[in-house]
Parts: C-alpha cells; structure tokens; sequence
C-alpha cells in the first residue's frame, strides 16, 4: 500500500475514505478494513434482499496453493489443465481471460503467492435487472468501487478490480424473437424485419446458434466468448460489417441501469442521449446493459478463403510485398471481401516443422451471397501473381471452402482466443489514403507495428460501416470507424509477477503502435481491443464525439459510481494500489 500513502500524503489526506471538506464527496472509494467499508451485518442484510445473489469470490488459481481454504490437489490438476482455455475463466466469477488484469494475484503455481487481493471483494451473480439495481444502489450509498463482468473477454482490463463490488451479467441470457416488426417502447413508430431481443450476457456462439436454427444472424465478432453487453457499447466490428454496418449500428433498444440506479428503456424516443452513448461510448460506464435489442439479417452464403504467402525473413523485399498486399485491401473491400489477415515477422516457419523463420501474411476472408470460387479467387490470385514477379522468393498458398450459412462458417472458423498469460494490447484503425498514399510509408510502418512477431490486418469496415444509418440519426461509435478501412492490432506478452517485464511491455506496446499513429495520425483506435496505456485516449477512442459522451456521463453519474480506465469521464480518479482515488 505504500502507492497509496504516498498519494494521500501527496493531497493531504491520511486515512482512507476522508472527506475532503467540501463537496466532491468522499477523496477515495471505500476499501475493506477501512470505517466506511460495511460490516458483515450490513452485506448479509444486502443478500438477502437480492434473493441470496451476492458471492464471496475466490480465485479459481486457490486450489492450488496448500495454505488456501479451496486448496485440492485434485482440482489444481484440472484448473492447470485448463487455465489456458476460455471456458474456466469465462464461467468464473471474478476470473478475467488475461492474467495481468486481476494483478496476477493468485496463479494456479502453488510456487508463486496467491491472494485475493487483485479481485473484486463481492460479486453479485445478477439474473434480472432488479438485482443490478440492487447492486448499484448498494455501491452507491456505501461508496464502494462498482464493476462490471460479462464473460471477462476484455483487452483492457475493465472487467476486474480490487476492493470493489462486481456485478456478474454473464447468466443475463435469453433471446426473444420479432418476427415481422418490432416497436420500440414509447414510440410511435413500428421497425419491419426480424430482430432480437437478448440478454446482455448472452455470448456469441449462443447467438449465432439460435439464430442459425432460423437462417438468421446478427454483425457480431468471430471470438465464442464474446457477449453482446461489452461489445455492443464499444462498438462492434465484423466480418459481416463492411457489408452491414457494425453491431452499434444494428441496436433498436436497450434496456440498461443507470448510476442513480434507475431501470430505464432507451431508444430513439426516450432517453435519447443514453441510447446515443451506450452505442460506441464504452461499457461500464453510462449504465449497467441488461438486454439489448438488435437487428437481425438473412444468413448469407459465405465463400471462404483460406491463404498465405511466406518469404524467408532474411529477405529484403518482403515488406514491399506486404505493403502492396495490404494497400489493396481499399479494392478488395470494394469489392466484397472481409475478413482477418494477420502480418507474421520472422517467425517459425510450419513446412520447415520450425527450423527457419519466415515472413508474410496468412489469413481468412469470405465473401458473402456466393458458391463460387473464383469470385474470390479472382480478387486474390493476382495480387498474388503481380508479388511473385516483381519479388521472386515467396511461397503462396489457396485453399477455398463454400459454406451454406454464415453459422455454418462460424462454427470451423471461429476465433479460439488464446487466454491465460499476460497481454497489453495497441491498436490503430486505419483509412484508404493512409495505406496507399505512399507506399514506403506503408512498408516502413507495417514492418515496425509486426516487430513483435505478428500483426492483424483485419479488414471489418468498408461501405456498410462507411454510410450506416443507426437508429435515431447516429450514434457514439468513433467516427473514424465512418473512414477506416483496416482495424490493425499488435499485442506483447510478459512474464507474470514481473513489474519490470509489466513496464517493459506497455512501453514497447507504445512503440508498436507508434508507428501506425504516425502513418494515420488523423484516425483513431477500437477501444475494445485497444491499448488500457493508449496516450490522448480521449480522442483516440472517440474523437469529436468525446464532449458530447463527457456532458452525458457527467449528467447521468455525477458521482462517478460506474468507473473504469480508459473510460469517458475517467479523468477524475487514479488507481492507487488497491484503492481508487480522486486526483
């Protein structure tokens, strides 16, 4: 804790949860062992009226640590055969999919320390709206850290905190059908077509599952455990967005709670400024999601394209080719395809079993309404052609599949989210013109953003994205989404425990992305797979739109009840080891 005594000596405070004197309220939230903290009475008491909802976590990593009360031998076998897939964490309480985000605090090595101090104190396992009332109300009067938890897919961290109060959606699922038209509440108005009504904790695979048993599916992303609460508030990339626009763009009606702990419909008639940012403005910070209710679209065929070309990474033109690749993705868009390129840097080599490193780009993109092949083919064959005479060195490689349904390309192309390590993430979106203006300006920047071995491309905006039309005339997703073409993303792992390979990774994160920032410096990042250390994030995550989501976080949570980094309105606190303060 000595973070925090510095800090509070550095603003004249000595004790956690001091007033200040005047009337911004308490200068930290309060932690436990602290006066404000509530006795077990009061907890109890709390329970209790939440119909026995409200859990004391413990780290799923406990089982293997002999001095814990979970502590099985048993059980650590399973837990370390697991900890490195989605399900474990994604089902556990308090456990995020990436190490680094409860503090590493209690890893399932019984040679490392483990505490519960990097997790919430109190998760309540929430199944209605009135139990996420509940919660906010609580954390509200008692001035406890309030979070949220989907299924913790969350690249910067928002899903986990110390000292606080979760509230856990992931069991808010459900969907309901509109058949022919829906009607949003309060309005006027009737929407043709078929949507669905969802629960916020309902994951991707569920939904393209129901959906596919009626040839239907909605824009969402490619990872299984992704739900729709945090991804519809960040915005919402796909590979069906080029075409459909993303999945803010598709929301007809939420349901959500507020910070003052109302229980509000939002929509293009009521509680127009909340249904305006909950669509690209963040989770965990506007309201509490419960349910959202979204458009649906018919389920398309989908040719799919499986490629690669590979260049020994001694060879000097392989950027070259990359970069002329890449910067024909603004035509292929055009023309149809979507998907997820990825840039590998010197790497193992597969057909050498390991032996030699290569460089080059492998990837997935479909085209959608087609059962023929050379469609796509005819896009990619001669880009292909015009790399293998001008840089001679590279190996090439197609393999096309014909999909009836997009559920049926989902389910053997999903993404499996490797989970379970430490992982910072950077991430840039970048325009037409800034991947073909200059060509050696592309190269040199893609060859710095894939120095930490590999790189996405993914190409997940084009003409849907471009000239959507949302609901109620717009909507708070970053405007340079209206203009991007690729969405590229590099991560760095780091080993756990290690606040020097912490330190390291963010600032080599920072170097990474630095070099795409400077190729699009007029664009901006996806804050849902972005960097948690992103400098000017404000206008980086959000762009003009950052005034306009600051005004509605200050008039909805005056009292910074929902907080979380990098989150709009989050200027005002600072996290102090296990605490959250003023600044």
């Amino acid at each position: 804790m000595a973070g925090l005594c510095l800090l509070l000596a550095l603003v004249g405070f000595s004790a956690i949860g001091a007033a200040n004197g005047d009337d911004a309220g308490p200068r930290c939230k309060s932690v436990p062992g602290s006066d404000s903290w509530p006795s077990p009475e009061t907890w109890a008491a709390f329970n209790a009226s939440i119909d026995g909802r409200l859990i004391r976590p413990i780290p799923p990593g406990a089982v293997c640590h002999p001095a814990e009360i979970s502590y099985s031998a048993a059980d650590c076998a399973a837990v370390q055969s697991s900890w490195f897939t989605e399900a474990l964490h994604t089902e556990d309480p308090v456990s995020p999919i990436w190490n680094n985000w409860s503090n590493d605090s209690c890893l399932p090595d019984p040679r490392l320390p483990c505490s519960a101090e990097g997790y919430p104190v109190f998760v309540i396992n929430s199944t209605t709206a009135h139990h996420v009332k509940a919660g906010v109300d609580f954390a509200r009067a008692h001035n406890i850290r309030l979070i949220v938890k989907n299924s913790g897919h969350d690249y910067v961290g928002r899903s986990s905190a110390p000292s606080s109060l979760s509230i856990w959606v992931h069991h808010m699922k459900g969907i309901t059908a509109h058949d022919d038209e829906f009607r949003p509440r309060g309005c006027n108005v009737t929407i043709t077509g078929h949507a669905i009504t969802a629960g916020a904790g309902t994951q991707m695979m569920e939904t393209y599952r129901a959906m596919a048993l009626v040839n239907k599916t909605v824009v969402g992303g490619n990872g299984r455990t992704v739900a729709l609460g945090g991804f519809i508030t960040g915005g919402g990339h796909s590979i069906l967005a080029p075409r459909y626009g993303m999945a803010a763009d598709q929301v007809l009606e939420l349901e959500l709670v507020t910070p003052t702990g109302e229980i509000l419909t939002a929509n293009e008639c009521q509680n127009t400024d909340l249904f305006w940012a909950m669509r690209g403005g963040g989770g965990s910070t506007f309201g509490v999601l419960t349910s959202v209710t979204l458009k649906t679209i018919p389920s398309p065929e989908v040719m799919s394209l499986m490629f690669q070309f590979t260049a020994a990474a001694e060879n000097p033109d392989a950027f070259d080719a990359i970069a002329y690749f890449v910067g024909k993705f603004p035509g292929l868009v055009g023309a149809g395809v979507s998907g997820y390129p990825i840039i590998f840097k010197a790497v193992p080599g597969v057909l050498s079993g390991g032996q030699t490193l290569v460089t080059g780009i492998v990837g997935k993109v479909v085209m959608l309404d087609t059962s023929n092949e050379t469609d796509i083919l005819d896009q990619i064959e001669p880009l292909f052609a015009h790399i293998n005479s001008t840089w001679p060195g590279f190996v090439f490689y197609t393999n096309a599949t014909y999909y009836p349904s997009f559920g049926a390309w989902y389910e053997e192309n999903y993404d499996p989210s490797p989970v379970g390590y430490e992982n910072i993430m950077g991430s840039r979106l970048l325009d037409g013109p800034s991947l073909t203006a200059n060509a050696t300006a592309t190269k040199l920047a893609l060859e710095r953003f894939a120095d930490g071995g590999q790189a996405t491309v993914y190409m997940v905006s084009g003409k849907g994205v471009w000239h959507a039309q949302p609901r109620g005339g717009s909507n708070a997703v970053n405007p340079a989404w209206r203009r991007t073409c690729v969405h590229a993303t590099a991560s760095v792992s780091f080993a756990s425990l290690n606040a020097t390979a912490k330190a390291a990774a963010i600032a080599r994160t920072n170097v990474l992305t630095e070099a795409l920032r400077e190729l699009s410096p007029h664009m901006g990042a996806y804050v849902n797979e972005a960097d948690r250390y992103e400098p000017q994030w404000q206008s980086t995550f959000w762009g003009d739109n950052y005034p306009r989501l600051l005004k509605i976080k200050r008039a909805v949570d005056p009292d910074d009840v929902l907080w979380c980094t990098p989150c709009v309105g989050s200027e005002r606190w600072q996290e102090a080891d296990d605490a959250l303060c003023r600044i």
